[in-house]
């Protein structure tokens, strides 16, 4: 029954890194570029449901709707100010060092903000726990609302893509953006929405993280948005079934590995089964292999 309560524990971990690695996966795949920055939004997207929910006592749904905008906006601006005029001329350095550079100044305003000290963050899951198996087995609230949050969010973002014009159009400028342009697509406009998206993600990953581990600083995103960018890379960056597989696999690896082998090594066995599975299949999972036109 450990076991059982462990994988789920794991799928309920892996759903948190799935939707944020959906931002890497999606900036990566039609902007070519990795925005580090976007592990720092989810510490926003806390900061804000932190304050509107417990400071001002706003109801919960209506805190994270306005996160969501927040961290919409945020996203935005950050894709028009940093990387949209390194994105034409600059090397992929440059705009690397760029996204790291954003993701300290959002650290440290966080720092000057609300100071270094942790903050206890009151979940805003209020559907109660489920026990099975005459008391053996407890299913969280906030493991069942994380589940089904990343179940409804990949459905959702697979039919927006497919069935709609924006989406078709995403799909266009992550083939050719040159190509793209030149059917009439707003590129710059495509680019926007995609990090507009990924953040609006990132957003409700920070409060159902937040939900589960209930504590909160200006670091609260830097380790679950690098361990998201290894779920993506594991399932495949550029593929959003394979961020979901990714970061599901991740969390369960980083769970069992904190049950049966170490919890001070969890993470360093998370990072060597990637360097495992890159070794085998350096694309990921169910990533494709690119051939460089020469």
């Amino acid at each position: 029954m450990s076991l059982l309560s462990y994988l789920i524990n794991g799928i309920s971990l892996g759903s948190v890194y799935a939707i944020i690695a959906l931002g890497y996966t999606m900036v990566y795949g039609i902007a070519k570029m990795l925005n580090f920055a976007h592990g720092d939004v989810i510490m926003v997207g806390g900061y804000v449901v932190f304050v509107l929910a417990s400071g001002m006592g706003l109801p919960p749904i209506l805190a994270v709707l306005i996160s969501m905008v927040v961290c919409t906006v945020l996203g935005m601006v950050i894709e028009r100010v940093a990387y949209k005029p390194l994105r034409m001329a600059a090397s992929p350095l440059a705009v690397l060092i760029t996204a790291i550079g954003v993701s300290y100044l959002l650290q440290n305003l966080a720092l000057l903000l609300f100071g270094a000290n942790t903050k206890s963050f009151t979940s805003v899951v209020t559907i109660p726990a489920i026990v099975l198996a005459e008391g053996q087995l407890t299913i969280s609230g906030e493991t069942i609302v994380t589940i089904i949050a990343c179940i409804v969010i990949m459905v959702g973002l697979t039919a927006f893509i497919k069935k709609t014009k924006a989406g078709q159009a995403m799909l266009a400028v992550s083939e050719d953006k040159g190509a793209a342009q030149l059917m009439g697509i707003n590129v710059n406009g495509t680019i926007a929405l995609t990090f507009a998206i990924g953040s609006a993600l990132a957003a409700v990953a920070g409060v159902l993280l937040c939900s589960t581990y209930p504590s909160l600083t200006p670091y609260t995103g830097a380790m679950p948005g690098i361990k998201a960018f290894v779920a993506a890379v594991f399932g495949g960056i550029g593929s959003i079934p394979g961020a979901m597989i990714g970061g599901i696999l991740l969390g369960i690896i980083e769970i069992l590995g904190k049950a049966y082998i170490s919890s001070q090594m969890a993470d360093a066995i998370v990072f060597a089964v990637l360097i495992v599975v890159l070794l085998v299949k350096p694309t990921g999972i169910l990533g494709k292999e690119i051939q460089e036109k020469v």
